[in-house]
């Protein structure tokens, strides 16, 4: 049986992201690859809102407030009311996710080359395959593409089969903001 868009893309990212979580086990980081998009954000800006952590983490808003509520359980970084707005939070590395940065940052530099590794093994970029994919849905999102083929598909049929109207992942981003 061929496997579907889905199914691959969800077994490529169990194969990578388990891999990256035992290397975190292996040196005893209480660390979710998850969190990695959200603690390079807090190295290099210090402290910093949510918004601007998905912002500059390139994921959604609610991604990130998930990821930066499971850091905060995990004693990795804290909030603190901001200095002109109370009612913002401001998101901050602890002690304790200051002191993991020299062997996260090891980690993802044998990471990176672990990467690389499948890189040389491929006859294409495999990142600059996915990059130029995220880029063709940033351009025409995948909800647009479905809406499409089944257009096409009702008129084939001649009979259009009525779906509500939902909203795409990036209509309810902007809805948030």
């Amino acid at each position: 049986m061929t496997r579907t868009l889905g199914t691959q893309l969800r077994h490529l990212i169990e194969l990578l992201d388990g891999a990256v979580a035992r290397s975190y086990d292996a040196f005893d980081l209480n660390y979710r690859p998850r969190y990695t998009p959200v603690m390079r954000v807090l190295i290099a800006m210090e402290s910093c809102t949510i918004g601007d952590i998905a912002v500059a983490a390139k994921v959604t808003q609610p991604a990130a407030t998930q990821t930066v509520a499971m850091m905060l359980k995990d004693g990795i970084v804290q909030s603190a009311p901001g200095e002109q707005d109370a009612r913002q939070r401001m998101i901050s590395l602890t002690e304790h996710g200051r002191a993991m940065v020299p062997l996260l940052q090891r980690c993802w530099l044998a990471t990176a080359q672990a990467a690389q590794s499948i890189e040389d093994e491929l006859p294409h970029s495999f990142t600059g395959t996915l990059e130029m994919a995220i880029e063709a849905l940033e351009r025409r999102s995948f909800d647009q593409r479905i809406q499409e083929a089944h257009e096409a598909l009702d008129a084939l049929d001649g009979e259009p089969k009525k779906a509500k109207k939902v909203k795409s992942a990036s209509e309810t981003s902007r809805r948030k903001k």
